[in-house]
């Protein structure tokens, strides 16, 4: 009725008393409709207005309103992140020596309500934190087909295992997950109690390109896991393992396409950052879990409920990751291992398959160029021969490669002129296989007693003198436990499935170990 009262320029005196009958309204109210329907045609013109002051306006005085604008820049804004009972406070301590009536908590807490959350995130926490909390995300990575993308990233894993021997407590272990982007399915994962490196994104990569079928009947698993070949693309971040020579060249020499993300976006690794979040939720139900935070937790004890050895943790994430596979994806709409069928059929080509798979794991080992000298080849003040050697030994002229394992200095593998992979072994095959750490730990041990230069045999007598300690200081404290449980992981000495000692251990002993006989080297870099 006021939309066609307002579209004439002149109504009558009967049509504006019809309208004021009808809608029960008297006129000078009418005009005010009309009025404001004139200056905004639209119909919400015409709703009531709320009474009293409008929102957002301010009813203190510029100076308070300039004290609470100050103290809000040097003492709300820090890094310290004040409550604002305390930011009141402060107020009010201004106030009064500046003889200035302070404000209510009430207006206070208006005014920080009202406030850019991203501008007190950057104050708090930092440009990062504001960018990756409140910067758009509109890109990411998307593929159609099998292994067009895999993306492969670490986390801490939120459960502590126990070792193998005593079934005590150890430490979180690390988990390299690689996802296929287009599918959703895990296309591999490496468990390890040691921090990232080179060598756990190649055994990562590894299982990506393996079939998966002998390793799940090794666990005992039966159930169909078909990911396996070479992706296209494989998409990381720049964390220094993701960044090593080994990891170049092995992409180099299959034809992988390194991916690395934008620095500062993690919303560009979302897949695999949405399958951590998965597998840690699942994760949680383990005894043992330290859970996401310490709210979560609450009363929980991790370390005391702990039960699971790294080989059952391992076993549980593959079935965890069949399960996984079989169950609906929410963006999907369909299970990952339906999309992988449907993925692998729209590939032009098919996915590309290692034809010597072993030969594909040494080309992702970190290594070192050697020359082969007359009494063989020189790593790490080890020497290692073979008669194969013998063809080189003082008359190549250039250096070959050397990869290693550094889970097992035993043995090296020398690539030859003609690409061809030598294994070759310690020169003395007397020599017990060794890890890199426990080489470089025992380096360290000898450089503290002053000997610098040092040969090989003294190098072994002191690693077999710290193996001697650890072993014995084992069943006694959980640091001499890990590296134990570290170093048997890492040369296969001790079985998956290692029985319980007869006899219970003795009650654990928290007393320090004498680290002078144990030098702790910082954990190396393999890359």
């Amino acid at each position: 009725m006021i939309r066609k009262l307002a579209s004439l320029d002149r109504p009558s005196r009967s049509e504006f008393l019809r309208a004021c009958r009808e809608l029960g309204l008297k006129r000078t109210r009418l005009y005010e409709l009309l009025r404001a329907y004139r200056e905004h045609p639209v119909t919400s013109s015409l709703l009531p207005h709320a009474s009293g002051t409008r929102r957002g306006s301010r009813r203190l005085p510029d100076e308070t309103e300039a004290m609470i604008a100050e103290a809000v820049r040097d003492f709300y804004k820090t890094r310290q992140k004040p409550s604002i009972n305390r930011l009141h406070k402060e107020i009010r301590r201004l106030c009064r020596s500046r003889g200035i009536r302070a404000p209510s908590w009430q207006a206070l807490k208006a005014r920080i309500a009202a406030m850019d959350p991203a501008e007190l995130a950057r104050a708090w926490e930092g440009s990062k934190a504001a960018r990756d909390r409140f910067r758009p995300v509109p890109g990411q990575y998307a593929a159609d087909q099998a292994f067009e993308v895999v993306q492969i990233d670490h986390t801490l894993v939120d459960v502590i295992v126990v070792d193998r021997l005593y079934r005590r407590p150890l430490q979180r272990p690390w988990l390299t997950l690689a996802i296929d982007v287009a599918t959703r399915t895990v296309a591999g994962f490496y468990l390890t109690l040691e921090p990232p490196s080179a060598v756990s994104v190649a055994l990562a990569i590894q299982h990506v390109v393996q079939p998966k079928e002998i390793w799940l009947a090794g666990l005992g698993i039966d159930a169909k896991w078909p990911t396996c070949g070479f992706p296209d693309a494989i998409h990381i971040d720049n964390a220094k393992e993701f960044r090593s020579r080994a990891l170049q060249r092995g992409a180099e020499e299959y034809g992988i396409k390194i991916i690395h993300r934008p620095v500062a976006t993690p919303h560009y690794g979302g897949h695999i950052e949405r399958l951590i979040g998965t597998m840690m939720g699942a994760v949680h139900l383990l005894p043992g879990t330290t859970f996401s935070d310490i709210d979560e937790r609450g009363g929980y004890d991790p370390v005391g409920n702990a039960a699971m050895t790294l080989d059952e943790l391992e076993r549980w994430m593959a079935l965890e990751i069949v399960r996984y596979h079989a169950d609906r994806h929410g963006t999907l709409g369909i299970p990952p291992l339906s999309a992988w069928h449907e993925a692998v059929a729209r590939r032009v080509r098919p996915v590309r398959q290692p034809h010597d798979l072993a030969g594909f794991m040494i080309d992702f080992l970190p290594s070192l160029d050697r020359l082969v000298r007359r009494d063989g080849v020189h790593l790490f003040g080890l020497r290692y021969w073979d008669d194969v050697l013998s063809i080189w030994a003082g008359r190549l002229d250039r250096p070959v490669r050397v990869s290693y394992d550094p889970r097992d200095l035993s043995q090296v593998f020398v690539r030859a002129p003609d690409g061809t992979r030598w294994p070759i072994r310690f020169a003395d095959l007397r020599r017990p296989p060794i890890t890199l750490g426990e080489h470089r730990r025992a380096r360290a041990a000898l450089r503290e007693r002053g000997l610098a230069l040092v040969d090989e045999q003294l190098i072994f007598e002191t690693i077999e003198a710290q193996r001697a300690l650890v072993e014995d200081a084992t069943r006694r404290t959980r640091a001499a436990r890990q590296l134990a449980e570290k170093r048997d992981r890492a040369l296969g000495a001790a079985g998956p499935s290692t029985p319980a000692p007869a006899e219970p251990p003795p009650v654990e002993d928290d007393r320090p170990i004498d680290w002078s006989k144990v030098p702790v080297f910082p954990v190396e870099e393999w890359s």
